[in-house]
């Protein structure tokens, strides 16, 4: 475990923390921060480790909770792991950098598999919350597109919470196809739409299910639409009506969670 800050051959991939980053690369390295991203990357024999910086506070929590701290981990200041990332990243004193987890597909799902579909949700901060319920109700996967999907890195994690580590994301290159292919696998595909002509309770589920979940405002694509078996809404006995995407999954989870 080395002393100090990391050598300037091992510093910024991103640039300075007061400067604009550059693309990420999208071969690179995931990047996980916050203490509950990390721990569980950490606890998880499937992630392969880069680079580790932590604080000394940090890397004491770590020990006393009994967190396996791999070799590569670099003690370093509050200010190295600030200069790695964007001035509102909440970071706890960790940063982790690890390669992504194996790719799945969706011939690989069992046959009680409960999924999640994301149509071109693109927030991180959304997506990262669908995420972290998905780990809490055991979802099987999450099911997305490489386009108009964020990366399962930084923000995303973040909000996760540690929820990578426990639910894998399919991606597929079209997600009508990806739909119909589940289809032929006998899932029951429920679209998650406000006009949609029945309530989800009201819905008889059935595994292996697919729930559908659209972007805020644009809701479901018309193609998406047409993939699915059934269109159900969430009615809501309060003035509002409308809820956030990552409120909508974890309503929607709890109601497949006791009917499927």
């Amino acid at each position: 475990m080395r002393q100090g800050r990391p050598s300037k051959s091992a510093r910024p991939f991103h640039g300075g923390r007061n400067h604009t980053r550059p693309p990420r690369d999208p071969s690179g390295p995931a990047i996980l921060y916050g203490h509950h991203s990390v721990v569980e990357a950490l606890k998880n024999p499937r992630r392969q480790f880069r680079r580790l910086l932590a604080t000394e506070n940090a890397l004491k929590r770590l020990q006393e909770e009994g967190i396996p701290v791999p070799q590569i981990a670099e003690v370093v200041r509050p200010g190295a792991i600030d200069r790695e990332l964007t001035p509102d990243a909440v970071h706890q004193g960790l940063l982790l950098e690890a390669d992504p987890l194996p790719a799945l597909s969706l011939d690989m799902l069992r046959d009680d598999a409960l999924v999640l579909v994301l149509d071109q949700i693109t927030d991180p901060h959304n997506v990262g919350a669908i995420v972290r319920t998905a780990a809490a109700f055991g979802v099987t996967a999450i099911v997305t597109t490489a386009r108009h999907s964020p990366e399962a890195t930084g923000v995303l994690a973040k909000s996760a919470s540690g929820g990578l580590e426990h639910v894998p994301i399919i991606t597929v290159r079209n997600l009508a196809g990806g739909l119909e292919e589940l289809g032929s696998r006998h899932f029951q595909r429920v679209g998650l739409d406000s006009e949609g002509e029945t309530s989800l309770p009201s819905v008889p589920l059935r595994r292996p299910l697919a729930l559908v979940l659209g972007a805020e405002g644009k809701g479901l694509r018309q193609k998406t639409r047409t993939c699915c078996d059934v269109l159900a809404r969430l009615d809501m006995p309060g003035a509002i009506k409308s809820l956030n995407v990552s409120n909508a999954a974890a309503i929607a989870l709890h109601v497949a969670a006791s009917a499927a």
